[in-house]
């Protein structure tokens, strides 16, 4: 799949916007400041309706409009998709070839992302929060149906965490309406669990031969998930994961009341990576995280690849300051020909110009795309 003509309305620094994309490899070039990461941010939102930089979409708005608008025409599976998102104080709406879509749950998945910034290593480094956040933006663009769960379960949490603040307060007495919560919650968890494991049994796969290519090394990387409820893996039916959480919920039922929050299900579940057994957050070094993360993003490719026979389009902001010449060379020689890419980068010198030989260059000045720059 890959992205073609363009356009802004204000978002951010722009105020109106438009550009033709190249089907291979697009460089955004600029000083720092100027909106290269903005219109990189733009194109992560046409995907997945929202930032990964803020929580709140009024911060996308110009600060001299009260909306604003992203559009793009996506070529997928041999079909042009009309795409387009507008954001007001009122909240935002989601159009496929000008028909507005009545849940947003409708639009996520028609346009997939994957964006590789130097943030990505608090994947190895951060809290499981981050790791989790991983876990649902990456595989609810390739499911809607994990996306159902997930909207589902959130609302049910939240209610069931309110009811156990209650009964804590002794506002309310009612035993049996927190077991309806829990057998919902259950049953909600149980089908995000399984889908999880499903998915990470073949990321875990991919990201193991890319690692053992990049590092040129005989070290074995494995990503196991760390659910919360105990004797939970592969092998597990979603029956089976149901009634393990169930069991918990009603066996911690007083605790819970006590702390007034639910302890265990995919809210609290976790990633763990590992090299050669050892956990690579505690005892990998820089360079072997970041070795981790790249072979992480290039198994999210093939993943998305074998789940929905499209490769995705690829985001890569400020990563190659980050990388060496051999990780950086190992990304660029996995993805020539196969994914529509963009870079952002303030010097075009640390590109590896004997790989991307012909990538369109677009500058960017003060929330402006100026005439492009000559190919070096």
């Amino acid at each position: 799949m890959y992205l073609t003509d363009f356009s802004l309305e204000n978002f951010r620094n722009y105020q109106k916007v438009s550009v033709k994309f190249d089907p291979n490899v697009n460089i955004f070039i600029g000083q720092n400041a100027q909106g290269k990461t903005n219109l990189l941010e733009a194109i992560y939102f046409l995907a997945l309706t929202r930032s990964h930089r803020t929580s709140n979409d009024h911060d996308l708005i110009n600060f001299q409009a009260d909306f604003a608008k992203i559009s793009g025409q996506l070529f997928r599976s041999q079909i042009d998709l009309s795409l387009e998102l507008r954001i007001t104080a009122q909240g935002k709406k989601a159009l496929i070839n000008h028909i507005e879509q009545a849940k947003l749950s409708n639009y996520v998945g028609k346009m997939n992302t994957i964006l590789f910034s130097p943030e990505d290593l608090n994947l190895i480094k951060g809290s499981p929060v981050t790791r989790r956040r991983f876990m649902d933006l990456e595989f609810g663009q390739i499911n809607p149906e994990y996306l159902y769960f997930l909207s589902h379960y959130r609302q049910v949490l939240k209610q069931r965490n309110n009811y156990l603040k209650q009964l804590n307060y002794k506002q309310a007495t009612d035993r049996v309406f927190l077991q309806v919560l829990s057998d919902q919650l259950a049953g909600l968890g149980a089908e995000i669990v399984q889908r999880r494991i499903n998915y990470l049994k073949f990321l875990n796969e991919f990201a193991q031969e890319s690692h053992r290519q990049i590092s040129a090394k005989n070290e074995k990387l494995v990503i196991s998930y760390a659910c919360s409820v105990n004797g939970v893996d592969e092998t597990t039916s979603t029956e089976e994961i149901y009634q393990k959480i169930l069991d918990v919920y009603q066996s911690s039922e007083e605790k819970e009341i006590k702390l007034g929050t639910t302890l265990v299900g995919p809210h609290r579940d976790d990633l763990v990576f590992t090299i050669d057994g050892k956990d690579a957050h505690l005892y990998g070094s820089q360079g072997q995280q970041r070795t981790v993360v790249l072979s992480l993003k290039l198994a999210e490719i093939q993943l998305f690849e074998k789940i929905t026979h499209e490769y995705p389009i690829l985001l890569l902001d400020d990563v190659m300051s980050e990388l060496d010449k051999t990780r950086q060379n190992a990304l660029l020689n996995f993805i020539h020909g196969k994914t529509q890419t963009f870079i952002t980068t303030t010097d075009l010198d640390g590109i590896s110009w004997e790989i991307i030989k012909q990538p369109k260059i677009i500058q960017i000045e003060n929330g402006a795309i100026l005439p492009f720059i000559e190919e070096k």
